[in-house]
């Protein structure tokens, strides 16, 4: 099998949608010797800020010598990179050889498995052959039934946050989407929460008393941070003493960088050697897409995958910490189960003009809708079905009145948007 067969697979699978429950894909690991449980895996739920994290953690563990294997969605610039070992991505030959390995076995199953199922188990099934000392594995969506959570026995587990997202699978309370994030924590296994919710954190606290697993918090007493010194090259703070960088950019990342090093701090208890070399190194080569990323400078264009209310809270805030009083051009699309309505009232007032697209999928929002919601808050904004002209639109206008270009929404729409910016001339 080539990628290209490989790649029609994988539409095979995605035709049958999305299914709840874990009985195809538990059957499935089955059929391929359970390779999850032949591996170290840190299993990572949450709302936001999964990416982050798993990039910066990653980036120190392969400091520390350790051949770390990666499992995240959803892909950004190519169904590859969600499949990274040493944090590189595989190659398009290695992916075809562990879909049509994975796929062997599901040709002899009554029902079977969805697009993200096979994902899960090609991952899987991967770091073992591959070797891996370790495997981070992000969940797609929720905990309890996400294909991803067929592990019994994780290293550990981690919940980033909780936060309002995939309300029509996940519940309309925080309570209710804490619920199912809490389904990863596995008897008697330490568990990290990193979310500033009270009510998740109570959720999370009753199901790991329940499963005699011990819980972990941030300690924000050991973090010291003046985000007046961020710039477009990164962040930097003092943990413990010991000043730190990342080149991640975003007022969030000062967050994401504290869990990873609570949660260092609990994988050195489970017996991993992570020097503070490692930790110091790690961090100030860390790197991910799509998170508050700059891709030009003149004039400056930055994409930022936030998509819910409490990403586009954090992008709004970060926006207002790199360009002040400078208010920008505005490209965003999203998908239609989004809390959209609200976007107008947390950015109204940083952006000149909105130009809404739709990204490549098939629960995007209609850009007219999205675009309506700004005009009705007396913002103005122009809606393009076709992605590549608003972007081209929105660059010269930027352009223009030589203000950025802010970039928000769907990872879906990364690849499509930074193709089309590639045709856009200085």
């Amino acid at each position: 099998m080539n990628y290209e067969e490989a790649l029609g697979c994988l539409n095979e699978a995605a035709a049958r949608g999305s299914i709840l429950g874990l009985g195809r894909i538990t059957e499935l690991a089955r059929l391929l010797g359970d390779p999850q449980d032949s591996l170290k895996v840190i299993h990572i739920a949450g709302t936001n800020g999964k990416g982050s994290f798993g990039a910066m953690l990653g980036a120190v563990l392969g400091e520390a010598g350790y051949k770390v294997g990666w499992f995240s969605s959803p892909a950004i610039t190519d169904v590859t990179d969600g499949f990274r070992i040493g944090g590189e991505c595989i190659p398009k030959e290695r992916f075809a050889e562990i879909i049509s390995y994975v796929n062997t076995f599901i040709e002899g199953m009554d029902e079977k498995p969805t697009e993200f199922e096979v994902l899960t188990a090609a991952a899987y099934e991967l770091f073992r052959q591959e070797g891996c000392d370790l495997a981070m594995i992000e969940c797609g969506m929720g905990g309890d039934s996400d294909s991803t959570n067929i592990v019994s026995a994780p290293l550990l587990s981690v919940i980033t946050n909780v936060q309002s997202d995939h309300q029509a699978f996940l519940g309309d309370t925080i309570a209710e989407i804490a619920a199912h994030k809490a389904g990863i924590i596995k008897e008697g296994r330490p568990v990290f929460f990193g979310g500033e919710s009270e009510t998740a954190l109570e959720v999370v606290s009753v199901v790991a008393r329940e499963r005699s697993a011990k819980l972990y918090t941030p300690d924000y007493s050991q973090m010291s941070w003046d985000v007046g010194e961020s710039s477009l090259d990164g962040i930097s703070f003092v943990y413990r003493g010991q000043e730190l960088r990342v080149p991640m950019l975003g007022t969030y990342q000062y967050i994401n960088a504290l869990n990873v090093l609570a949660c260092i701090d609990i994988l050195r208890g489970e017996g991993l050697d992570i020097p503070d070399a490692a930790v110091r190194d790690g961090l100030a080569g860390a790197r991910w897409h799509g998170r508050f990323e700059v891709l030009r400078t003149e004039p400056c264009v930055v994409y930022d995958g936030a998509h819910n209310p409490d990403g586009i809270r954090h992008a709004a805030q970060t926006i207002q910490r790199y360009f002040g009083e400078t208010n920008a051009a505005l490209l965003i699309g999203v998908m239609a189960d989004k809390e959209y309505g609200l976007y107008a009232g947390l950015l109204g007032g940083l952006t000149e003009r909105v130009f809404a697209v739709k990204p490549d999928n098939p629960r995007s929002l209609d850009p007219k809708i999205l675009a309506g919601t700004f005009v009705e808050a007396g913002i103005p904004a122009e809606a393009f079905t076709d992605l590549r002209e608003g972007v081209r639109e929105a660059f010269e206008f930027a352009k223009g009145h030589g203000i950025p270009l802010i970039t928000l929404g769907s990872l879906y729409m990364y690849r499509e948007f930074t193709d089309a910016l590639a045709e856009c001339e200085v």
